[in-house]
C-alpha cells in the first residue's frame, strides 16, 4: 500500500486502484452568462481552480491511472428533470430554458460543455447525470466495478453539493474517498470550509482531504 499525507489521517491506497473523478466542471457552472451565474453567483471562484484541477488530471494521467469526468444534464425532454429540481427559487432562467449559451444544463447543449482546459480525452469515461450525485441513474457504479477501483480522488464543483453527494454515495458503497482541496470549489466559501469539515471529521467519516501537491506525491512515490 502507498500513502497520499491527508487530514484526518494518511490515506493509504494501491496504486492501479486508485481514479479520478471530476465532477461538473462544466461552462454553465464556471462562465458569466451561465447557470451558475444566472443565480447570483461569482463564477470566478470556479474558474480560479481551473490550473489545479489540470495539473491534478494531467497528473492522473501521466501515472497511467483512469480520469472519469462528470457532467450535470437532462434530457431534451425533460423527461428527467423533476419539478421539484427545476421549480425551486425563483431564478432568471430555469433549467431546459433558452441561456446565452443554449438549453440550460440540456444534454448536447455548448454550456453543458466540460470546459476547454479540462476537455476528457478520447477514451475517458463521461458520466452524464441527472442528479447532484454521480451515482444515480447513470454507469458509474458498473463503470468503477469494471476499472477495478477501489480508491477515488475527488476534484470539481460545488464542494458542498455534487461533489460532497457523490463521496458520500460512494463511502456508502465501500470506496475509500479522497477530497482535493484545491481543486474543488463553492460559489460560498463558508459552504466549502464545512463541507471539508464535515468530510474528514470523526476519523475521516466521509472520507480525507488533501492538497493537489500531496495526491500527486503520493501518486509519484507509489
Amino acid at each position: 500500500m502507498a500513502e497520499i499525507a491527508a487530514q484526518p489521517f494518511p490515506f493509504a491506497f494501491k496504486p492501479r486502484t486508485m481514479a479520478l473523478i471530476v465532477i461538473d466542471m462544466q461552462r454553465d457552472f464556471a462562465e458569466p452568462g451561465g447557470f451558475g451565474a444566472s443565480l447570483g453567483n461569482d463564477v470566478s471562484r470556479v474558474v480560479a481552480i481551473v490550473p489545479t484541477v489540470k495539473r491534478l488530471i494531467e497528473g492522473f494521467r501521466a501515472a497511467g491511472l483512469p480520469v472519469i469526468h462528470t457532467m450535470e444534464c437532462h434530457r431534451p425532454d425533460l423527461s428527467d428533470l423533476p419539478s421539484a429540481k427545476r421549480d425551486r427559487g425563483n431564478p432568471s432562467i430555469r433549467i431546459g430554458d433558452a441561456g446565452p449559451m443554449g438549453r440550460v444544463l440540456i444534454a448536447g447543449e455548448p454550456g453543458t460543455a466540460i470546459l476547454d482546459e479540462l476537455a476528457p480525452l478520447p477514451g475517458e469515461i463521461v458520466i452524464e447525470k441527472p442528479g447532484k450525485g454521480a451515482f444515480y441513474a447513470t454507469s458509474f457504479g458498473e463503470d468503477l466495478r469494471k476499472l477495478g477501483a477501489e480508491q477515488l480522488v475527488f476534484a470539481g464543483v460545488t464542494t458542498e453539493v455534487c461533489v460532497q453527494t457523490t463521496m458520500r454515495e460512494a463511502n456508502d458503497r465501500g470506496y475509500d474517498c479522497l477530497l482535493a482541496e484545491d481543486a474543488t470549489e463553492s460559489y460560498f466559501p463558508e459552504f466549502k470550509a464545512a463541507a471539508i469539515a464535515m468530510i474528514r471529521a470523526q476519523g475521516a467519516i466521509v472520507g480525507w482531504t488533501a492538497t493537489t501537491d500531496q495526491v500527486l506525491e503520493g501518486i509519484a512515490n507509489a
